[in-house]
C-alpha cells in the first residue's frame, strides 16, 4: 500500500522510552492516512534497537533502521527522510517529551496550505530545568537575530515537513536546527503550531548548554552565509 505520511524518529539509548513512544505515535496516526513509523537507533549499547523489534508483530507501520556507530541527531533524521516512502515527514525527538497526539495539527496545515513547506511545533509550558529553558530564550533570539526566520522555539523536535522540501537541503551535522531558515531560503512559507511538551521520564539528555553554545555560533555563521550564497526560488518552464 502507498505510504503517504512517514515519521522519522532519531533515539540514541532510549530503550525505556521508544517502546511507550512508538506505541503512542500508532495511535495518534490511526486515524490518519498510510503512514510508517521508521526509528533510527543511532549507535545505541543498551538494547533501543532490540526494544522496537520486539514491537513489530503488534505495530505493522513499524522500521527499525540502526547507524553501526553514533552520527549524531541530524544524521539519524537524513538516514531516516533518505529512506522514507512518504509525501510528507514528521519529525520528533526520542525521548517522549514531544507529545504524538500533535501530530495531527501539523499535518492539517500542510493539508489546507499548499505554499507551506514546513511546520514547526512550539513547546508551550514546557517541562525543562530553568537553565536549559533560559538558555534556549537566549539561544533563539540571538539566533533569530542572525537569520532571520521568525522562529521562536527551534529545538522542538516536532515538525512536519513536505520531502520534496526536505531532499532539496543541504545536508551538514547539527542542520536539524535550522530547517526553519533553510525551507524558507528555497521559497517555501512556514508555519508555527503550540504543542506540548512533557517531562522526560527515563534516560537522560545527551545535550549541554554549554555543548549547544560551542556548536552553534559556528553553526550560525554557516548558515547565514548558505543564506546570502543563494539565488532563492526560480519559476522553471520547458520550453
Amino acid at each position: 500500500m502507498p505510504v503517504e505520511i512517514s515519521v522519522v524518529v532519531p533515539v540514541k539509548d532510549e530503550a525505556a522510552n521508544a517502546g511507550p513512544l512508538a506505541r503512542e505515535i500508532a495511535a495518534a496516526l490511526a486515524g490518519e492516512a498510510p503512514h510508517e513509523i521508521i526509528f533510527v537507533d543511532d549507535g545505541s549499547g543498551d538494547g533501543t534497537a532490540e526494544a522496537l523489534l520486539a514491537l513489530k508483530p503488534e505495530i505493522p507501520a513499524l522500521r527499525v533502521l540502526r547507524h553501526g556507530r553514533n552520527l549524531g541527531q541530524s544524521r539519524g533524521i537524513w538516514t531516516g527522510v533518505q529512506a522514507a516512502r512518504g509525501n510528507v515527514i514528521v519529525t520528533l525527538d526520542g525521548d517522549g517529551q514531544n507529545d504524538p497526539a500533535d501530530i495531527p495539527k501539523l499535518l492539517r496545515v500542510l493539508e489546507t496550505e499548499p505554499t507551506v513547506g514546513l511546520v514547526s511545533g512550539v513547546r508551550t509550558k514546557r517541562k525543562d530545568t530553568f537553565s536549559r529553558r533560559l538558555a534556549s530564550r537566549l539561544g533563539n533570539r540571538f539566533r533569530n537575530w542572525i537569520l532571520k526566520d521568525g522562529a521562536t522555539d527551534t529545538g522542538c523536535g516536532l515538525k512536519a515537513i513536505r520531502r520534496p522540501a526536505f531532499l532539496a537541503l543541504p545536508y551538514f551535522d547539527h542542520f536539524h536546527r535550522f530547517l526553519i531558515a533553510l525551507v524558507q531560503r528555497d521559497g517555501w512559507q512556514t508555519r508555527f503550531v503550540p504543542v506540548n511538551h512533557r517531562p522526560r521520564l527515563a534516560g537522560r539528555s545527551k545535550y549541554t548548554n554549554l555543548g549547544r553554545l560551542l556548536v552553534s555560533v559556528r553553526d550560525l555563521l554557516g548558515v547565514r552565509w548558505l543564506l546570502k550564497r543563494h539565488g532563492g526560488k526560480v519559476d522553471i518552464r520547458e520550453l
